[in-house]
């Protein structure tokens, strides 16, 4: 890939909940020349087209004809026939999360993007609060995540599991990316057929140990992330504030003490960055991204906690 300082000719595969954002970010971002969308439900791209300023196409085939970049924010099952057939034909591909329905799928995209870009979307790994976590030195020892949401009828195709914890787990796997040793979960079914509320204990072979909870049945909104330091210190992320409150263990003559160690974030919605890393990637810049063998691994390990709740009693 040349390093080209032109736009981006990108489109829009899907335009409901999550790819009207993409099209309303898209729309004006200066890295980005947005070509069309295209839904199969043609009243949902009209409408998303006529409140962006974005031009509907009436089938896939006039939409990726004109295309470098797409993102593909189809029903997961849809991920791989969708994504593998835009990479096959030199198009680089942003595909929402989880990155697909099964590991073999998730093979096929990556597979098939080649020297393409193959991104998932992840979003709240663009999150500030994370990346700046990210910085900090130290091996975690411990994680606690609770990832609590009201019901809405939305991907009640998939359980909680893939639909609200693999955020973390792929999260997880960027504090820490030694393997998986173990997993142990439990989870329920409470409004839908699937899994609604979930709890795992994830413990890698660093000796880190995450204790992870999803729910997409509660009665308010929380994204929290705690992560503890051994002998260094504990720092507690509030995803929806994208705010870090820290203490650092200080040890002097009069013994160990605890002291604040607030980091600085500057908010900015995540999904702007995400979209910013993709298309800096798609015309040879650097930029950081969950790539397709990323988002592999989190489906493994959220495949591994339904595995678990299975075999639970």
């Amino acid at each position: 890939m040349s390093g080209s300082r032109d736009p981006v000719r990108v489109g829009v595969i899907g335009t409901g909940a999550l790819g009207r954002h993409h099209v309303r970010i898209l729309a004006e971002h200066p890295a980005a020349e947005l070509v069309g969308v295209f839904d199969t439900n043609s009243d949902a791209a009209r409408r998303v087209g006529e409140k962006f300023g974005a031009k509907v196409f009436g089938d896939m085939e006039g939409l990726v004809s004109e295309l470098e970049a797409a993102v593909v924010a189809v029903p997961t099952l849809d991920h791989c026939k969708v994504g593998c057939d835009l990479l096959q034909r030199g198009v680089h591909v942003l595909v929402e999360k989880p990155i697909a329905s099964n590991l073999e799928e998730a093979d096929r995209l990556v597979a098939a993007a080649g020297d393409r870009v193959l991104a998932v979307g992840h979003v709240e790994f663009f999150n500030p609060a994370v990346q700046r976590l990210i910085q900090v030195e130290g091996q975690p020892g411990f994680v606690e995540v609770h990832r609590l949401a009201v019901f809405t009828p939305r991907s009640l195709d998939i359980d909680v599991v893939l639909d609200l914890m693999i955020h973390d787990l792929q999260i997880l796997h960027a504090l820490d990316p030694s393997p998986v040793s173990e997993v142990r979960a439990t989870g329920i079914s409470v409004l839908s057929s699937r899994i609604d509320i979930a709890n795992a204990r994830v413990a890698l072979e660093s000796g880190c140990v995450a204790n992870i909870t999803a729910s997409r049945v509660s009665s308010q909104k929380v994204r929290k992330l705690r992560v503890f330091l051994p002998k260094q210190g504990y720092y507690s992320v509030d995803y929806q504030e994208q705010k870090i409150q820290g203490f650092r263990l200080l040890v002097g003559e009069g013994g160990p003490d605890i002291a604040p160690d607030p980091l600085p974030v500057e908010q900015q919605e995540p999904l702007k960055v995400e979209l910013g890393a993709f298309l800096a990637r798609c015309r040879g810049e650097n930029a950081v991204l969950v790539d397709g063998r990323q988002g592999r691994r989190a489906l493994k390990t959220a495949f591994r906690v339904l595995e678990a709740i299975s075999a639970s009693p």
